[in-house]
C-alpha cells in the first residue's frame, strides 16, 4: 500500500494534471496536452488523410517526450532537489504557454509548451508502493483497479489497494471538472489554478530544506 501522505500529495498533482489537460483539450478543440494515446490515434487519422490535422498531434507528442526527457534528466543529490527542479520546469512550461498566448500566438503553438510541461510532471514523484503518483495519464491506473481487485479476491494483494488506484482516477476526474469550470470563467488564465498547486509544492519542498 502507498503511505497516506505520499498518496495525498500524488492525488493533488494528478488533479492539477486533470486541470491542465481539460484546458488544453478545450483550447485545442479536441487534442490533448498529456493524453498521448488520444493524440496518437489522431496522428494516425491525420497520416491516413494527409490533412492539416497531422502536424498538431505530432508536435504535441514530440514535445511531451521532450518534456519527459528533461524532467527525468533533471536531478540532484536527493529526491527533494530533483522534484524541485522538475516543478520549476513544469511552471516554466505553464508560463511560456501563457506568455505565447498573450503575445498572440495560436493555441496550437502555445500549447506545445504545455505538452512539454505535462511530460515533465510525470517525473516529479518517485513511485511509492503499487500506485503511480502524480502522473498525467490514468489508463494503466484503471487497469490496475481491476487487476488489484482480482488479486485481492484471490488473496494475493492487500484488500483495499485497488481503492488507491481508483482514487488516482477520481483525482484526475475532479481536476478535469474544476479545470473545465475555471476555463469557462477565465479561459486560458485558468492555468493559474494548477500553477498555484505546483508553486505550493515547490515552496513546501524548499521549506523542508
Amino acid at each position: 500500500m502507498t503511505p497516506a501522505p505520499q498518496l495525498s500529495l500524488g492525488l493533488l498533482l494528478t488533479a492539477a494534471a486533470g486541470m491542465i489537460d481539460v484546458i488544453g483539450f478545450i483550447e485545442l478543440g479536441g487534442f490533448y496536452t498529456s493524453f498521448m494515446s488520444g493524440n496518437t490515434t489522431q496522428l494516425g487519422a491525420g497520416i491516413a488523410d494527409l490533412g492539416p490535422a497531422l502536424a498538431l498531434p505530432a508536435g504535441l507528442i514530440v514535445m511531451f517526450v521532450v518534456g519527459s526527457f528533461f524532467g527525468s534528466l533533471i536531478g540532484g543529490s536527493t529526491d527533494r532537489r530533483r522534484a524541485m527542479g522538475v516543478l520549476a520546469l513544469v511552471l516554466a512550461g505553464l508560463g511560456v504557454t501563457l506568455g505565447l498566448s498573450g503575445l498572440g500566438f495560436s493555441a496550437a503553438q502555445a500549447m506545445l509548451a504545455l505538452a512539454a510541461a505535462a511530460g515533465a510532471q510525470n517525473a516529479i514523484m518517485s513511485p511509492r508502493g503499487a500506485v503511480r503518483l502524480g502522473a498525467t495519464f490514468v489508463t494503466g491506473t484503471l487497469f490496475a483497479v481491476g487487476q488489484d481487485l482480482a488479486r485481492s479476491v484471490r488473496g494475493e494483494a492487500p484488500p483495499l489497494r485497488w481503492v488507491q488506484h481508483l482514487l488516482v482516477w477520481l483525482a484526475l476526474l475532479v481536476g478535469a471538472l474544476i479545470g473545465g469550470i475555471a476555463y469557462g470563467a477565465w479561459h486560458l488564465w485558468a492555468l493559474a489554478l494548477p500553477a498555484a498547486i505546483y508553486a505550493a509544492f515547490f515552496v513546501g519542498l524548499a521549506a523542508k530544506r
